[in-house]
């Protein structure tokens, strides 16, 4: 079943993106954060809000910092304070989502058995909790505390406000994860971000410039609306954190990057001050999908499958198997999703 097909909603979609600082390694306080944010969203007109990546219960700074054996401090705290995808905490924020009748994209570190994962949920403005990917793979240091997603984690959903899509940090520097959602028709992407406050001025890589451009390219190259939200690292974080002056130094205070961008790479929404906590609004005119797109679609006009496809295995990778049924190996190219097709109607 294709997906290309285009939904546009009637008139222009209000969308938000938060720049906050997240209430470090406290559960029940960031859920109520995020409770608070939705209701605020909602009271300016957004029928979208999204969050930065593991907001709750904040990015794991400290695997950037020292020692693996410096950083145990913070490891069981951290999955203490770590949501599950079905448990009452992740409810409590769809039951908000319900409540002010707004879409949310929710950034959070999953608890599955002994294992964390850096996940998105999607809520739709009922409240009914849409899907939960994981990201595909961790980056760098961040393999130390969390485990990967698989095919079945590349999504993009039909929902009212539009099909929307979702990645962490530097999937983003995946060119076939981005293709994938591309081929199924994304026109919002939210771009989910940490702040970028490490290393500044000696990893570049890392910093605002190259990581903002990240989520202006997804923009422009495959024509759709991306919400980037980007959390902020205060003094609560630092003090958390830094227990060293030249630590301070490697986790500055700030970070906060948040931006919103239109499908031909308009900046749509005034940025906030890196070290200012807020929530930017844009409003979305899905006429310039089209208009983007008849310059360069690039899994339709503007591509050339005859040189370059690609194979999509969009399977759950199970760890067990039930003897009943042989597990599923995936060898010729009729077992992958092609490019255009959803991947969770081949699950």
């Amino acid at each position: 079943m294709t997906t290309t097909e285009p939904v546009r909603p009637r008139g222009p979609v209000r969308v938000a993106a938060v720049q906050a600082e997240p209430k470090w390694l406290d559960l029940d306080a960031g859920v109520a954060q995020v409770v608070d944010l939705i209701a605020e969203a909602a009271a300016n007109g957004a029928r979208l809000v999204a969050f930065s990546e593991t907001f709750v219960p904040g990015y794991p700074w400290w695997i950037w910092l020292d020692s693996p054996a410096w950083g145990m401090q913070f490891v069981a705290r951290y999955a203490d304070n770590a949501m599950t995808r079905d448990g009452e905490h992740l409810q409590r924020i769809a039951a908000a989502a319900g409540r002010h009748g707004i879409h949310v994209v929710l950034g959070f570190a999953e608890k599955a058995g002994g294992s964390l994962y850096m996940s998105q949920a999607f809520i739709d403005d009922t409240g009914a909790v849409i899907s939960v990917r994981r990201k595909l793979k961790p980056t760098h240091v961040e393999r130390t505390v969390f485990g990967e997603g698989d095919g079945s984690d590349v999504q993009v959903h039909d929902t009212r406000i539009g099909r929307l899509g979702a990645l962490n940090c530097w999937e983003h520097f995946q060119p076939l994860t981005k293709y994938a959602l591309y081929s199924m028709g994304e026109q919002i992407h939210v771009a989910s971000w940490p702040s970028f406050s490490v290393y500044r001025g000696a990893a570049s890589a890392l910093g605002p410039q190259v990581n903002t451009a990240a989520s202006l390219v997804h923009a422009v190259e495959g024509q759709t609306f991306v919400v980037a939200p980007c959390a902020v690292v205060g003094q609560a974080g630092q003090d958390l954190w830094c227990d060293t002056e030249q630590k301070r130094q490697l986790l500055r205070q700030g970070g906060g990057f948040t931006r919103i961008y239109g499908p031909e790479g308009t900046e749509l929404a005034e940025p906030l001050a890196e070290d200012d906590e807020g929530i930017l609004y844009a409003d979305l005119d899905f006429s310039l999908i089209a208009v983007a797109k008849s310059a360069a679609d690039p899994v339709g006009h503007y591509s050339r499958p005859d040189v370059f496809q690609l194979l999509f295995n969009a399977r759950p990778n199970r760890v067990v198997v039930s003897g009943e049924r042989p597990p599923v190996e995936v060898t010729e190219p009729s077992d992958l999703v092609p490019v255009g097709e959803h991947p969770l109607e081949r699950v």
